[in-house]
This record gives structure tokens, C-alpha cells and sequence, in this order.
């Protein structure tokens, strides 16, 4: 039976990367003024520096009323800048559109004027007006061009807007943010069928344009017709037989078929890949970890592919994805041995680091815990779960004296933890009884036990 697998995820994959973004909402760039005042009143400077000030301060209603007194003095559009800036940090919108309107008279072509016009027009919901304003801006800074696509969307342009895509990809290459601006456009239009078209048409007008072949698998994947994506995919294999990108289509149709073999043999040159990021190359990994999870056969192959990754991207994290995936299935020693690869050339990882340590004590493995844990805590000196680790493994080690100092500077690091805190007890129980003092041990059993008694009622 073939395993059916997430389109979805597949198109995630063939994007690159997915990016998660509002139908009508998208950042705009801050371009920081750099204007020069010219000749002026030193009463106008005065209050100008004075409105610099308590903007950057956030104190807006100030800055406000000491550039309305330049503006007396004169209307520099440096001045109506500024209070466009001011009221749109106050959410004052209308204001803002009205003076940054008159400094876009008087500096039609200036940048920083353009984006926070910009700004104001979007954050308002004023698409239609924002428009002309970023068709301007998109000629002084071509970086504001997906922008422009996003509001051509928004304003149900979409043939502007499919055309301006189609633009950028041919000059920067794909984006998941734009294959995105797309299924909103397919989305509202409903012509998919004739985007099919449209890409069809391209490839026999250009048969050597790698990008209208993925966009077509997209399509066909978007619409779960997922023998005619992989129909192209093998096309652009027999066109372009050193493709990199369709093999995060073939990867993907060798798995629904159960084809391993051919699915690792895809995996290697994604991994391998320089035009594939990272962030793709984790989503590649972890659909493959889920499919060895029903494929366990398959796990000489997984650990090739994670030791050629952690090799390509020079990135141990991975090592940290596989130790959960065996510590979810129970597989506690393969899980530690990946856990402790991860922290081998860093240790900043505290999940991994917690995860590592609680699985050396379980398997008493007491002097790696130990050496771990003191290492840890010079990466992190104020975390009293980590003195609870080192003083059980000095415990397991029969190191009584050592482990009673580290768990009693441990509990002065704990706030309003008594679960935690009924732990250190018991440790300390273990620490006296090893100690053979007998009268501390049977204090600290009382402490535990009155904490534990605490959390059942909480």
C-alpha cells in the first residue's frame, strides 16, 4: 500500500522555505533620515534637537508640540517628515498621511518620505492609496517590489501583480514569499487551469527555463494531481539532468512510491545543494525521520543522510532532532548518543543539555553526568536544575561531601519551585545518609515529604 503523504508539506518543500504571512499585512522597511538642516534659527535647532530627543525617548506628544514650533519658524520639509513619524508612533494615522503628503510634494523622489508615507497609508488600510505611493518608492529602491506585489493583490490587480512576480523571480530567483502571493492570487481568482496553461505554453517557449517547470509541479501539487507534477518533474530531470531544486519534488513522489532508495539518492543532492537553504534542508530531514518511524529498516539510511547534513551545513542541531526521535520511540542509547553529539561542540543548547543529563543518570552513566553538568554550569551558573543533575550524579559517584555542597548552593537559586525544591530534599536525604548522618537525613526526608504533600493538595 503506498503511504500517502502531505502534499502541503511537499509544496512547503519545493518553495524552500515557508513563510508565514497576513493576507493583507507586510512589514515596511524603516529608512532612517538623514537630513541635513541647512542654515536655520538657532531657535529652530533648539527646538528641532528637542523634538529629537523625546521621540527617542518615545515622549511623541512632545516631540509633536516642539516641531510645530519649528514649523512657525520654517517649513522645512525635514519638519513635516518628522511629524509624519511622530504621529504614526502614536497611531495617528490621519495626521501622519497629512504632513508627510506635503513633505512628498516637496521631496517627491526622497526615500525615507515614500516608506513612511508608506507606512501610514498600509497601517490605515488605505491599500488604494498606498499603491501610487509604493509604485513611486519601488523606482528609487526596487527592494520594496514584493511590496508592490502584495498591494497589487490586495487591490485585486492581479495581472500587475502575476506579472511583477514572474519579474522578480526571473532577477532574484524563487521566493516562498512570493509562491505564497500567488496561491492568494489562484486562491481569489479560481483560474487555475489557466495558469496551467500559461506555464504549459512557457515551457514549449522555453524549454530550458528550470522555473515555469516548478512552478507547474506547484500547481499540480497545490491541486493534489500528484502524477502529473511528478510527470514534470521527470521532464525537467531529462531537460536539466543537474537540477538541484526538482529533487525536493522527486524526493518527495519516491516516498508516497516507497522508492527509499531513490528518495535517499535525492536526499544526497538536496543536502549537498548550495542553491537550497537550510531551514528546507531540517523540513527535507524530519519528513524523512517520520518515515523511518514506519520504516525502521530504513535507519542505516537515516544516519548516513544526518551525518552527511551535520557535514554539508557544518550544524550539530541535527543530531538533537534525531535524539528526540529515538527518545520518542523509547530507544533511550541511541537517543543519549546523539544527544551528547549535539553538545560535543556546543553546549548553549539547554534542552539538549537537560534531555542529556537526565538520560546519563538513568543509565547510570555518573561521571559523564557529572563532568556534563559541571560544564553546564559554567554556561549556565544560575539554573539550579543543573546543580540538582551534578549533585544525583556525585551522589551515584559516593562523592557525598562534594554533592552536598553543590545541592545546598543549588536550593538558594530556587524561587517558588517546591517541586523542584522536594527533589533537592530527597538528593540531600541520599547525600546524609551517605554521610551516615542520620539526624540531617531524617530532616530533609521531613522537608521532602512535606513538599510532596503540598504539591498533591496544589
Amino acid at each position: 500500500m503506498k503511504r500517502h503523504l502531505n502534499i502541503a508539506f511537499f509544496t512547503a518543500l519545493l518553495l524552500l522555505s515557508v513563510e508565514v504571512f497576513p493576507q493583507e499585512e507586510k512589514n515596511v522597511i524603516h529608512v532612517e533620515s538623514g537630513d541635513d538642516l541647512g542654515n536655520v534659527t538657532d531657535e529652530f535647532q533648539e527646538n528641532f534637537f528637542e523634538a529629537l530627543k523625546e521621540k527617542a525617548i518615545e515622549n511623541h506628544e512632545k516631540a509633536i508640540a516642539a516641531l510645530l514650533k519649528c514649523l512657525r519658524i520654517d517649513k522645512k520639509t525635514v519638519v513635516y517628515l518628522e511629524l509624519g513619524k511622530n504621529h504614526n508612533a502614536l497611531e495617528e494615522f490621519s495626521e501622519a498621511i497629512s504632513y508627510l503628503e506635503q513633505a512628498r510634494k516637496a521631496a517627491p523622489e526622497n526615500e525615507v518620505i515614500l516608506a513612511e508615507l508608506y507606512e501610514a497609508y498600509f497601517l490605515d488600510k488605505q491599500f488604494e492609496e498606498a499603491l501610487p505611493v509604493v509604485e513611486e518608492l519601488v523606482a528609487v529602491n526596487p527592494t520594496f517590489s514584493e511590496d508592490l506585489a502584495n498591494l497589487y493583490v490586495i487591490n485585486e490587480k492581479y495581472d500587475e501583480a502575476l506579472q511583477l512576480l514572474d519579474d522578480l523571480d526571473e532577477q532574484w530567483g524563487n521566493s516562498s514569499y512570493r509562491n505564497g502571493l500567488r496561491i492568494q492570487i489562484y486562491g481569489r481568482t479560481g483560474d487555475v487551469q489557466g495558469h496551467i496553461a500559461d506555464l504549459e505554453k512557457r515551457i514549449v517557449e522555453d524549454p530550458k527555463n528550470e522555473r515555469n517547470y516548478l512552478n507547474l509541479i506547484f500547481v499540480y501539487s497545490e491541486e493534489g494531481n500528484t502524477e502529473k507534477a511528478f510527470e514534470v518533474a521527470r521532464q525537467l530531470q531529462e531537460m536539466n539532468p543537474g537540477s538541484e531544486l526538482v529533487h525536493l519534488a522527486l524526493y518527495k513522489f519516491y516516498l508516497t512510491d516507497e522508492s527509499a532508495d531513490s528518495a535517499v539518492k535525492s536526499m544526497k543532492v538536496i543536502f549537498n545543494s548550495e542553491e537550497i537553504d537550510q531551514e528546507t534542508k531540517f523540513k527535507v530531514l524530519n519528513d524523512f525521520l517520520e518515515y523511518v518511524s514506519e520504516k525502521p529498516e530504513l535507519e542505516p539510511e537515516l544516519r548516513e543522510v544526518v551525518t552527511l547534513f551535520s557535514q554539508e551545513e557544518g550544524n550539530t542541531e541535527i543530531y538533537g532532532q534525531l535524539g528526540n526521535f529515538y527518545l520518542e520511540r523509547g530507544r533511550n542509547k541511541e537517543a543519549l548518543k546523539y544527544y551528547e553529539m549535539a553538545l560535543s561542540e556546543d553546549i548553549s543548547n539547554f534542552d539538549v543539555l537537560e534531555k542529556t543529563l537526565d538520560l546519563q543518570l538513568k543509565l547510570k552513566n555518573s561521571q559523564a553526568a557529572a563532568n556534563l553538568s559541571e560544564n553546564g554550569l559554567e554556561a549556565f551558573p544560575s539554573q539550579p536544575l543543573l546543580y540538582l543533575f551534578n549533585g544525583t550524579a556525585l551522589n551515584q559517584l559516593r562523592k557525598f561531601p562534594e554533592a552536598e555542597e553543590i545541592l545546598i548552593t543549588g536550593l538558594d537559586y530556587l524561587i517558588e519551585e517546591p517541586e523542584m525544591e522536594a527533589k533537592f530534599y530527597r538528593e540531600l536525604v541520599i547525600t546524609q545518609r551517605g554521610l551516615q548522618n542520620t539526624k540531617k537525613a531524617a530532616d530533609f526526608e521531613k522537608k521532602a515529604a512535606q513538599l510532596e504533600k503540598q504539591n498533591i493538595h496544589e
